[in-house]
């Protein structure tokens, strides 16, 4: 509930001391955001939240909190992600399309968190996954392009919509030899395959992961293994994908069977293939961009939803590209 109390002076009812708690954020941070941000000045008063300031500033940060609701209303935390996103969609017109992001709640995880697409660009992501057989996610490191696709991956798995989960990424030394690393094989690809490993277990926990993997659900592999294969009733994840070969990736593409759908990620600014040798990844996607059934999406920087220090270090890299 909201009331307009007097001229430049806004109130907003909060539900409960949870809601409270993530409108103020850590040392009030969140509530010091909004400030520099609107150039209004914000109060938690109990349960009240008091905006005061110029009238443009009191309508704009009230517009803003609005648009941020399905986060503090349920106790979640605000980032700076996520207000710099509401901040960019009321700035170029697109409020009604960043509300509906409240609504995109595709699963919850071992914590309780929600997880649902941040950014409007993260948001198509998963519209584009949702409805095409073959995606492409081209972006910086820490847009979500894999954590989204597994989170959506084991939504499907959990609804029976699909048998079996594949993940799986090229095995690319990045300066290290494999080997020189202890174990058989697979302990010596495991590192390579641990991010993945690192999204199943904030989704269903080490133990179901676990369970999953020995019934063969789950399967976390290296390239290499998806080699003559036909993967049918399957939602397949090539992860680091900027690292395959042009053979590589046609021979991944190729092994779609019936009733699956891929999702093939990537950093195109992090190529560790051999100098000369070109990205599979570039290649398809601009080969296949008009193709019925593939879709792809670009992330930026602005989706970053890591630190707020590593969207500064991919503009920082971003940057010296240009010159």
């Amino acid at each position: 509930m909201t009331e307009a109390t007097s001229a430049g002076r806004f109130v907003i009812d909060l539900p409960d001391s949870n809601a409270a708690t993530s409108l103020s954020g850590l040392g009030q941070n969140t509530l010091h955001r909004l400030e520099a941000l609107t150039g209004a000045s914000l109060v938690v008063r109990g349960l009240q939240l008091e905006i005061s300031g110029l009238a443009n500033q009191v309508e704009r940060a009230a517009a803003l909190v609005e648009l941020i609701r399905p986060l503090w209303q349920t106790g979640e935390a605000v980032s700076q992600v996520d207000l710099q996103a509401a901040m960019t969609s009321l700035n170029t017109g697109r409020s009604a399309d960043h509300a509906e992001l409240g609504d995109l709640v595709l699963a919850k995880s071992q914590r309780g968190n929600l997880l649902r697409p941040r950014t409007l660009r993260q948001k198509s992501y998963v519209e584009a996954m949702e409805r095409h057989d073959l995606t492409f996610a081209i972006g910086p490191a820490g847009t979500g392009k894999t954590f989204l696709a597994t989170v959506l991956a084991v939504r499907m798995l959990t609804e029976r919509k699909i048998e079996r989960l594949i993940l799986t990424r090229p095995a690319v030394e990045a300066g290290e030899s494999l080997g020189f690393l202890p174990g058989d094989l697979q302990q010596k690809v495991d590192p390579y395959l641990r991010p993945l490993y690192d999204a199943l277990h904030s989704l269903l926990g080490p133990e179901k992961t676990s369970t999953l993997l020995e019934k063969g659900v789950i399967e976390v592999a290296p390239l290499a293994y998806m080699r003559g294969r036909t993967l049918e009733e399957a939602f397949v994840i090539l992860d680091e994908a900027q690292n395959t070969t042009s053979a590589q990736m046609r021979m991944v593409l190729t092994r779609l069977g019936e009733r699956s759908r891929m999702v093939v990620t990537g950093d195109v600014t992090q190529v560790d293939l051999p100098s000369g040798q070109p990205s599979g990844l570039l290649e398809a996607s601009e080969l296949l961009k008009t193709v019925e059934g593939v879709s792809v999406c670009y992330l930026t920087s602005a989706d970053v939803v890591r630190h707020p220090l590593v969207q500064r270090v991919v503009d920082a890299y971003a940057r010296r590209g240009r010159r």
